[in-house]
């Protein structure tokens, strides 16, 4: 009795849906796929036999391929895949496409498929010779390399289906031939990336965006064959971005060849609340559609040759929606490097500026300024430095301590971001300086043209902290007022003819006559014998040395 109650066992097991016989590895005559024989009725035939089997286990029925694959490489990788072993040649014997499906040891002669099938048909299931594409197998996955790594699991603490084989990954410790229960036979269901997790320990990826978002998941997927697709972007977890096989960009599998569309498949207004899609494709922007496979997350904190991704700026693992006060990186920067003020590398940044400093500081492929001044200088760091004779604070509180137009709550002792001037323009645009209609990724406009009448629209980025009123009252009863009003209003000067936005390095300048941001544009304004000059009088008070174009005058005190 106790037997006829363990066959009926087996044989409940053999027909339910976790076993081999409702999967399409059930190539039999009885399968529900489309790659089938046309007559035989056996099961395990196609990969085991009792008799005349391979000197590999389990009594394995197929030769092996005799073959050299190309091999999964990364700049980021510690692990070095060798050539197939173990249980993956079995695999590949099947999934490389070069030995037909129906050749096996037992037989005298192939078993036939419908259609004319013989070995794997072209298609995702298809691996090729090719592994570059595929997550890499066959390496040794031990405790040194997880402490070099840094982001993986000690495999001694390793529990439950995902197994190595002699110290070594391989496709049975992510896929179980004979159970599709999870999906692409997985030993583990992907939901929330649980299988991946199993392995990968990537920083602050339990509390980053990417693996919280509730967002409902509305991309596309370029490669849909192994993805199991789920309801939420958290859900899907790794495999919005990453496909582990037949990846379009080999090097850390990226479902997408080009970077930007890995983050903008979701960050389109489609899943993603804010839309960067449209704010990079604006006519001013990162450029991030200008560069292919420049960026890598090895490369040097300065960056050398000039290149702009998302991942330069963002950390797909560690981002996640959190605010912060200047000049303190926000959790959007969360975990990427950059350089200090002092031109020193950090990783990661504490400030949002020592982002910046990357591309905009000392590397030899900077930006130029866009203005020609008095005082000519590209490097920003130097621009921002605390120790100059005026700046915009971006590092610190600015020197002057007496800024009557700065708009409440702004006052002498405030901080500010780069990305306060510098972001996406518009309502409902997405934060930072994705992409704007205003020259140099500016949040607002602002002229800089010569003989620009002056308004609200005109200098709309200075009126975001300077009230308008202050600096331009023509019954104004101080010298602020009167002086600006004389070249805004009556002589349409732009505001960017006299101030530099940054600030004036010290190590440029003995005097000091740069107080204020004065740093002449030398393509409006010229010297006066020699001499372009502003001698600061003391408190709104100085005298001018240079002439406007025509409207020449010698020197004036204000």
């Amino acid at each position: 009795m106790r037997i006829k109650i363990l066959i009926v066992f087996i044989l409940a097991n053999i027909v339910s849906a976790q076993s081999i016989v409702n999967s399409v590895h059930n190539l039999s005559v009885s399968g529900s796929g489309t790659v089938i024989a046309t007559s035989e009725d056996e099961i395990c035939i196609f990969c085991h036999t009792p008799h005349n089997s391979s000197p590999r286990q389990p009594l394995w029925n197929r030769s092996d391929p005799a073959l050299n694959y190309t091999l999964y490489i990364s700049s980021t990788a510690q692990a070095v895949p060798g050539q197939p072993s173990g249980s993956s040649i079995l695999c590949l014997s099947c999934h490389d496409g070069t030995i037909a499906l129906g050749n096996v040891l037992s037989l005298p002669s192939p078993i036939s498929f419908t259609g004319g099938i013989t070995t794997m048909p072209l298609g995702d299931a298809n691996l090729s010779q090719d592994l570059s594409d595929d997550h890499p197998i066959s390496f040794i996955y031990n405790s040194t390399l997880a402490g070099q790594d840094g982001e993986l699991v000690d495999p001694l603490t390793l529990t439950g289906p995902v197994l190595l084989e002699n110290e070594q990954l391989q496709c049975t410790s992510c896929h179980d031939a004979h159970s599709d229960v999870n999906g692409n036979f997985l030993v583990l269901t992907n939901q929330y990336s649980n299988l991946c997790v199993t392995c990968h320990d990537k920083t602050y990826w339990l509390s980053t965006s990417h693996r919280n978002s509730t967002a409902t998941w509305n991309g596309t997927l370029p490669d849909p064959w192994f993805h199991t697709t789920f309801n939420t972007v958290a859900e899907n977890g790794c495999e919005n971005c990453h496909d582990p096989h037949s990846a379009a960009d080999h090097e850390r599998t990226m479902n997408y060849y080009d970077e930007e569309n890995n983050c903008v498949n979701c960050h389109n207004g489609n899943v993603a609340t804010q839309d960067v899609q449209t704010d990079i494709l604006k006519p001013y922007a990162h450029n991030v559609y200008g560069y292919d496979h420049v960026h890598d997350p090895d490369e040097n904190n300065l960056v050398n040759l000039r290149h702009v991704e998302c991942q330069d700026c963002h950390n797909p693992h560690a981002a996640r929606n959190s605010t912060a006060t200047a000049p303190n990186a926000n959790g959007y920067l969360e975990e990427v490097k950059g350089i200090d003020t002092n031109g020193n590398t950090v990783d990661p940044i504490q400030y949002e500026f020592e982002l910046c400093y990357r591309c905009h500081a000392d590397s030899p492929d900077k930006p130029g300024s866009p203005t020609i001044r008095q005082i000519g200088q590209d490097n920003v760091r130097l621009e921002f430095d605390v120790l100059n004779p005026s700046f915009h604070p971006i590092e610190g509180a600015g020197t002057n301590s007496n800024v009557p137009s700065l708009i409440s709550p702004l006052n002498e002792s405030s901080i500010i971001y780069c990305t306060d001037c510098h972001a996406s323009d518009g309502a409902g645009s997405s934060a930072g300086p994705h992409g704007s209609f205003n020259p140099h990724i500016l949040k607002y406009n602002y002229e800089t043209a010569d003989y620009t009448p002056e308004s609200y629209l005109a200098y709309e980025l200075c009126y975001q902290c300077h009230d308008r009123n202050t600096i331009i009252n023509e019954n104004g009863n101080s010298f602020q007022q009167d002086v600006h009003f004389k070249h805004i209003v009556e002589e349409d000067a732009p505001c960017n003819s006299c101030h530099d936005p940054h600030g004036i390095n010290s190590g440029q300048v003995t005097t000091s006559d740069h107080t204020h941001l004065i740093n002449f544009d030398t393509n409006i304004v010229f010297s006066v014998s020699g001499n372009l000059q502003f001698i600061d009088d003391g408190i709104f008070h100085g005298t001018c040395y240079l002439r406007c174009h025509f409207r020449g005058h010698n020197p004036r005190s204000y």
